[in-house]
């Protein structure tokens, strides 16, 4: 029997911008929390990465702003980046204050002057990375939910599946929610809604991300009446464990950070050839470059090798990739590592302002969901831990402040499935999802052609068709909602791609190689839009 629950704020995602924005809200809301799986399941708990900020006087707000500016390919909004930036060290304090233990300079004698071990990363101009030794994403995502699991107003529901959200008079009253458990739809009403979903990146074949990252939020956004932006760019994550068994896990760029060199199979290296900066450079043109060589020659990989640095330093730093490896049977110690690029992370997304409102009232987007302008046509190494939580205070201020002039939830009535029936046809869900995976990697990937993508936009059409005239009477399940998450954001992510009639960042057009004279956001406006 469907059941319905009203709280204050529902946040629909459990990563780092989710737990950090119920952690923000004051101890009197009641708030729902709801992860799809596991609370460690998300984009956050697997990410190895750093999380950048300005945390050194020899450093400044400026030149991390311009990096950022520059690293994003003349699509960054300034206000976005400055906005961001100038709150970075604050964050930072505030998940120091939560127990969050970042890794501290080793050379420095005096325990109460300790300074953090800063590293450099790819497009930034000085070492402003903040890292929990090669697991920055789990130590946040581990202290935050300890955190949130204490605070009694706060509710940790699992195994929920956004289906639909509620909106009603032009305001986002709540969310329909699959309880994957109990095979049933619940009813979740709240004045202010989050989507804290994660991105898009399982719309391609290769990702170093989650199962889960489906684009959820995206696609019930869009329906809802939310315009999208800058969908069309992915960022890929250069240097993704390549190994049969491995599936996704992500060598941290942390690596380059610290020495590592990119080599081709017979040891010579080649990131000099792309860029000045060799393997410094920003991620994306890593990523172009591995795989134009991979395509260059028909190699499989290339590798990544960083054994000239002691066992000992390795071990210290790199902990969690060394594991990893050795599972494999690779030692980093004495040997490269294959790599290859991998979808990382949905660039564009909800467009939102800076309080990370929608343009529905009473709905918010926030973290890799969300389109800021902070991520233009490439993302800045380590700004998106940034972002989420940066994003996450600026939300709760505003829910704060507003929510006694939201409506109170009005009647909704609860979720029927009298006339579904279950299906017999879940082999053809598996199949039209890596149908889908596979063509959006061979017509929409890294580079692209205006054929390609009406090929690709067809099929994802057809495919949408087929999952609202076949599945629409069978039971939901969560490989369903994923695969009408992920087609409608394929075609999203299609739609914005036709629409820029340049080649800009990671991405290339051969219909129109050059830049255009200046950069513009692509935004899609639903039928439904409310404005």
């Amino acid at each position: 029997m469907p059941q319905q629950f009203e709280h204050d704020v529902l946040i629909i995602g459990s990563g780092a911008a989710g737990l950090s924005l119920a952690l923000r809200l004051p101890e009197t809301f009641r708030v729902a929390l709801l992860s799809k799986a596991d609370l460690n399941q998300g984009s956050t708990y697997w990410a190895q990465g750093g999380m950048a900020a300005v945390l050194h006087n020899r450093d400044t707000v400026d030149s991390h702003v311009e990096d950022t500016l520059a690293a994003g390919a003349g699509l960054c909004h300034r206000e976005a980046v400055e906005f961001t930036v100038n709150n970075s060290r604050r964050c930072v304090e505030w998940l120091v204050e939560q127990g969050v233990d970042f890794d501290l300079r080793e050379d420095q004698q005096d325990r109460e002057l300790q300074e953090f071990h800063l590293t450099m990363e790819g497009g930034h101009s000085h070492r402003r990375i903040i890292h929990a030794a090669d697991r920055t994403g789990r130590a946040i995502s581990e202290v935050l939910t300890e955190r949130a699991c204490q605070r009694p107003n706060i509710d940790i529901l699992t195994h929920r599946v956004a289906v639909d959200l509620v909106v009603r008079d032009g305001h986002c009253q709540g969310a329909y929610i699959l309880d994957s458990q109990r095979e049933r739809v619940d009813l979740f009403q709240a004045r202010a809604v989050v989507l804290a979903t994660g991105g898009a990146s399982k719309a391609y074949l290769y990702t170093s991300n989650p199962d889960g990252a489906s684009g959820d939020g995206i696609a019930m956004a869009w329906r809802a009446g939310c315009r999208v932006a800058n969908l069309e760019f992915n960022q890929f994550h250069p240097t993704c464990l390549y190994h049969p068994r491995a599936k996704s896990f992500l060598i941290t760029e942390a690596i380059r950070g610290e020495g590592g060199r990119l080599l081709l199979p017979d040891g010579s290296s080649f990131m000099h050839r792309f860029d000045e900066r060799g393997e410094l450079a920003p991620r994306d043109v890593v990523a172009r470059a591995i795989d134009h060589e991979m395509k260059r020659l028909g190699i499989d990989c290339v590798f990544l090798d960083i054994s000239h640095k002691s066992a000992e330093f390795l071990e210290a730093h790199f902990p969690t990739v060394m594991s990893r490896c050795r599972d494999f049977g690779i030692d980093i110690t004495a040997e490269p590592i294959p790599v290859v690029p991998a979808a990382h992370y949905t660039c564009g997304g909800i467009v939102v302002d800076t309080n990370g409102r929608t343009d529905v009232n009473g709905l918010y987007a926030i973290g890799e969901s969300s389109c800021t302008g902070l991520h233009g046509a490439n993302r800045m190494a380590s700004n998106s831990l940034l972002e989420c939580i940066v994003y996450a205070e600026s939300a709760a201020g505003h829910i704060v402040a507003n929510i006694g002039d939201a409506p109170a939830p009005g009647a909704t009535p609860v979720w029927d499935e009298s006339q579904v029936t279950d299906s017999d046809e879940d082999v053809v869900i598996s199949h039209n999802w890596d149908e889908l995976r596979r063509f959006m990697w061979d017509y929409v990937g890294i580079v692209r052609t205006n054929k390609r993508l009406q090929r690709a936009e067809h099929r994802a059409q057809l495919l949408q068709a087929e999952i609202a005239e076949y599945y629409s009477n069978y039971k939901i399940s969560n490989d369903l909602l994923e695969l009408r998450n992920l087609a409608m954001v394929a075609e999203l992510m299609i739609g914005c791609a036709i629409a820029r009639r340049e080649s800009r960042g990671l991405h290339y057009t051969l219909d129109y190689p050059d830049l255009l004279p200046e950069a513009a956001d692509t935004v899609l406006t639903p039928p439904n839009s409310p404005l």
